[in-house]
């Protein structure tokens, strides 16, 4: 009677423990946005075969090649997704960990990776295919400047190979390279006046304009984060839109810009550079702009921490939170 009765518990033990699993109900895809900028998301993308994302912290970039592999920076290295999810290469190690933002250029000898290494100080160039590092960008002591701390955030390349570095984590310098490496000028400086950087965070090349131009994220001006053009001499062109937040990256495809903003949304403006869509609106305090939102808590649609987002070609989004568990995700535009 004693042995049936303990395995009668021992079943009863295992059921109550495989309830949740077999009771858990399907996560469904959540609509977003709004008129030709509408998507639906992809529950699990990325996910392990337990359903757990593989990348660990997160506090980077996301690109997408030529081909549709998407590259994305996390604390331990960059990993490289096919379009539907699966992780198809790893650049691990000290020399690729804890890349703030990257940039993806074709060039005649392949496609190159461009990355701002903020904890490692330095900017830095490497292979997509191969992971070979070519080039390193530390600190221009050329430059004059005596910074007691270099903390580059964003990087991007002008059109004939100039490399353009900016240090938003420190001195909000913005310094500018020869396609070599070579120190050739800087602008910008903190503060919070027209001219002035207070957390120039993201950046990228402006195709929209002819010539392009940089657009900059000045994440924490006051009253609140606004993006800014200058010319790729570094000349003020002017403001293109305030009031978005935390602005902490931008990324074009076509006349569009997609700018992820740090209290958990996104926001698509067009030509203009007037907003025509919201993604993933947060409207949670306490877990909006909060990096330790853990994978068991996250909500489908809903964004936490929003730090970076790159288009493919078919005009889908892949988006980046600021995040203790790792989190990226995939946004389908609805034709």
């Amino acid at each position: 009677m004693m042995k049936k009765c303990l395995r009668l518990i021992a079943v009863a033990v295992v059921c109550s423990l495989a309830l949740p699993v077999m009771a858990a109900e399907k996560v469904e895809p959540v609509r977003m946005g709004s008129g030709i900028m509408t998507f639906d998301t992809v529950p699990g993308w990325g996910f392990d075969e337990q359903g757990r994302s593989v990348l660990g912290p997160t506090h980077g970039g996301v690109v997408v090649d030529k081909e549709g592999n998407i590259y994305t920076s996390a604390k331990i290295g960059v990993f490289v997704f096919s379009p539907d999810g699966k992780v198809v290469r790893r650049f691990l190690g000290d020399e690729y960990s804890n890349i703030h933002d990257l940039e993806i250029r074709d060039e005649p000898e392949g496609e190159f990776i461009y990355g701002a290494r903020n904890v490692a100080g330095e900017g830095i160039k490497f292979h997509a295919q191969t992971g070979d590092i070519i080039l390193k960008l530390p600190f221009p002591k050329e430059s004059g400047l005596n910074l007691k701390k270099f903390a580059p955030t964003a990087i991007t390349v002008a059109p004939e190979g100039d490399i353009i570095l900016s240090d938003g984590y420190a001195s909000n310098y913005i310094f500018k390279f020869d396609k070599n490496g070579k120190y050739k000028s800087h602008f910008g400086k903190k503060g919070n006046g027209m001219k002035e950087f207070n957390t120039a965070h993201g950046m990228t090349l402006d195709t929209r304009y002819d010539p392009p131009r940089l657009l900059i994220c000045d994440r924490n001006h006051q009253p609140k984060g606004r993006l800014l053009h200058y010319d790729l001499d570094g000349n003020f062109i002017g403001e293109v839109i305030t009031g978005l937040g935390m602005p902490t990256s931008v990324a074009i495809q076509g006349d569009y810009v997609s700018v992820p903003d740090l209290h958990g949304r996104l926001v698509i403006l067009d030509k203009d550079n007037t907003i025509v869509a919201v993604l993933g609106n947060n409207e949670d305090a306490n877990t909006r702009r909060n990096f330790n939102v853990p994978q068991d808590q996250w909500r489908e649609g809903i964004f936490s921490g929003t730090h970076s987002s790159y288009w493919d070609k078919e005009g889908n989004l892949y988006v980046q939170d600021w995040n203790v568990s790792g989190r990226l995700m995939k946004l389908v535009r609805v034709k």
